[in-house]
C-alpha cells in the first residue's frame, strides 16, 4: 500500500481526499432532492443522484491524472461513509460500493489510454462509475426485475455521462486558473 501511495504526491493525496469528503457531504442533499424529482417521475432515484456522487470520483482522478486515483477517491469514500455513520451506508459491502465505480473508472482510462485528459473519456468514466455502482447496488440489495432494471442502467447512463462532463467542466476550470497541472 505504502508503494501505492508513494506515487502520489502530499498534494494530490489531500486533493483526492477533499474531494472524496465533498462527494460524500453532499451525498445526502442530493440523494433527497433527486427522489423528489424522480419519486412522481417514477424514475429510480438512486440511479438519477449517482451521477452527481460519481462526478467527485472522475472529477478527482482527471484533476491528479494518475493510475489508481479513482479507486483510492472510492476507498476514501468508502471509509469515510463507514466511519461516520452517514446515509448510502451499505455496512462492510460499503468497501465494495463505494470502490467498485472508481476501480471501473481506471481500468477505463487504462484500456483506453486516457486520464481525464477529454470530454470523451470524462463523460465515458462517468457512465461506467454510475452504470458499476447501480449494477452492484442492485445485485447485492435490490434484484429488481429486468425491465425495471434496464429503466434503472439507462438512468445510470445518462446521469453518469452527465455527471462526467461537469466533472471535465470543472477540470478544465481548475486548469484554466492554474490550481492544478493540465499533464496534457
Amino acid at each position: 500500500m505504502r508503494l501505492f501511495l508513494s506515487r502520489f504526491t502530499a498534494f494530490e493525496l489531500l486533493l483526492m481526499s477533499i474531494i472524496a469528503a465533498l462527494g460524500v457531504a453532499v451525498k445526502p442533499l442530493v440523494n433527497a432532492l433527486s427522489h423528489l424529482i424522480s419519486s412522481p417521475l417514477f424514475i429510480p432515484g438512486g440511479a438519477l443522484a449517482g451521477g452527481i456522487y460519481m462526478l467527485f470520483v472522475v472529477l478527482g482522478a482527471a484533476l491528479v491524472k494518475k493510475r489508481g486515483a479513482a479507486t483510492l477517491i472510492g476507498v476514501v469514500q468508502a471509509i469515510l461513509i463507514l466511519a461516520l455513520g452517514l446515509p448510502g451506508s451499505h455496512g462492510a459491502f460499503s468497501l465494495l460500493t463505494y470502490t467498485a465505480p472508481g476501480l471501473a473508472i481506471d481500468l477505463l482510462w487504462l484500456s483506453l489510454g486516457h486520464r481525464g485528459c477529454c470530454l470523451f473519456c470524462c463523460f465515458l468514466a462517468g457512465m461506467a462509475a454510475n452504470l458499476t455502482g447501480t449494477l452492484l447496488t442492485n445485485s447485492l440489495f435490490f434484484r429488481l426485475p429486468a425491465l425495471f432494471l434496464a429503466l434503472m442502467l439507462t438512468v445510470a447512463l445518462f446521469s453518469g455521462g452527465l455527471g462526467g462532463v461537469a466533472a471535465w467542466r470543472i477540470t478544465k476550470i481548475f486548469q484554466k486558473h492554474r490550481l492544478v497541472d493540465s499533464h496534457d
